[in-house]
């Protein structure tokens, strides 16, 4: 008996590339003061395009870990072997996201301008932020894997329901401790909702995002509807996965079911608005429908009508996403932070600022300035990537 080979598409490499390609535009700017609205993530409630690429990940991180777990089952490995893996995977994504918040493991100047170098250390360990986008992942994956690991659909669909009417009831029925107010009439204030709260009393305010000081945008309580954005995902795998449908059948399934979940998001959105800061059920559903969307219509593009002269740049960007997110970072932080100077006027100015400033800002107006020392950015890790790419090398864990 022959087993059918695992199909390779190349639309979901694509799918993932430009949403990393996306990742690196609107986190790398010349300047946060001068962007294009749709490049900036919306005030609070609502949604931009911006919006769209964290749950995009999130959504093909759940596809990447249902093909591949089916195809690791395929080939033998039992129920200890998987776990082990899923293990492994979501504590390294968390790791790695964990030392990038805390590089260079100490405060640079010009904070504490007469510290030693040992209380700059102490002083980065006392306001190291535990969470963030990885380590978001990171818990998304481990529990969305042992969520999957030995259940059947229908116990999954069971647990998503409960993920995001779980979520919306804690957040809009319960009352906060420390006002005693019900969510749901604060839902415009930040500070004062309980996935506030939550993150103030397990984390402590010096452990938050520095631009929130008294909540996280991926706090604790809000990765509960993240894991069911993975879930989402490991669905759409599950559906992919069916070779015995037509790619026709598939695709016209995935632009159903993603069209229906936009819906019901949008509709959920009059009581729980749309909120990427808190992950808001609403966000999930309709973000994953629209993740479904995209994916079909790549897939439409690239597997059908076979168009794939311009995928080159994207299957680069998809293949090697940890070195994009890890290496992007770690330039940024380094260019825009630590490495600064004094000028003759007595201000600091870091490279980064240096770079705009010289080459853009002097000829362009601010916006255009920026987005164009955006796109460089871009270019600059696909020749990176591309380089990664002909060596043979992509960083896993």
């Amino acid at each position: 008996m022959t087993v059918a080979r695992p199909e390779r598409l190349i639309s979901l490499d694509v799918f993932r590339g430009m949403t990393v390609a996306g990742m690196l535009l609107v986190n790398n700017p010349g300047t946060w003061t001068a962007i294009y609205a749709p490049l900036a993530h919306a005030p609070w409630h609502g949604w931009t395009p911006t919006d769209l690429i964290f749950p995009f990940f999130l959504f093909i991180v759940g596809i990447t870990t249902e093909l591949s777990l089916r195809a690791r089952r395929a080939r033998g490995d039992d129920d200890r072997a998987i776990l082990r893996q899923i293990l492994r995977r979501g504590a390294l994504i968390f790791l790695f996201g964990f030392l990038l918040s805390g590089f260079p493991f100490f405060t640079w100047p010009p904070a504490l301008p007469d510290a030693s170098f040992f209380e700059r250390v102490v002083h980065r360990i006392e306001h190291w932020r535990v969470l963030g986008v990885l380590q978001r992942i990171g818990l998304a994956y481990l529990c969305g894997g042992l969520l999957t690991w030995r259940t059947t659909l229908r116990q999954q669909i069971a647990l998503l329901a409960v993920l995001l009417l779980g979520y919306w009831a804690l957040m809009t029925l319960v009352p906060v401790p420390d006002t005693g107010v019900a969510g749901r009439f604060v839902l415009d204030k930040p500070d004062q909702l309980l996935s506030a709260w939550f993150d103030r009393t397990v984390l402590g305010t010096d452990h938050l995002w520095a631009g929130g000081r008294t909540w996280d945008p991926e706090g604790l309580l809000s990765t509960m509807p993240a894991v069911g954005t993975m879930l989402l995902g490991t669905f759409a795998g599950r559906w992919i996965a069916r070779q015995e449908l037509s790619l026709a059948e598939r695709l016209c399934g995935l632009f159903a079911v993603g069209a229906l979940l936009m819906m019901v998001g949008l509709m959920w959105h009059w009581v729980f608005p749309i909120n990427k800061s808190l992950w808001t059920s609403s966000y999930v559903l309709f973000t994953a429908g629209m993740g479904a969307v995209a994916l079909a219509t790549c897939m439409w593009i690239i597997d059908v009508m076979q168009v794939r002269r311009w995928t080159f740049p994207f299957v680069v960007y998809g293949m090697n996403p940890m070195l994009a997110f890890l290496g992007s970072g770690l330039m940024a932080r380094i260019t825009s932070s630590i490495w600064s100077w004094e000028t003759t006027a007595g201000t600091r100015i870091s490279a980064q600022g240096f770079v705009f400033n010289t080459l853009y800002a002097s000829w362009l107006p601010p916006r255009e300035a920026s987005f164009a020392f955006a796109l460089s950015f871009v270019a600059l890790w696909f020749l990176i990537l591309r380089s990664a790419w002909t060596r043979g090398f992509v960083l896993k864990v």
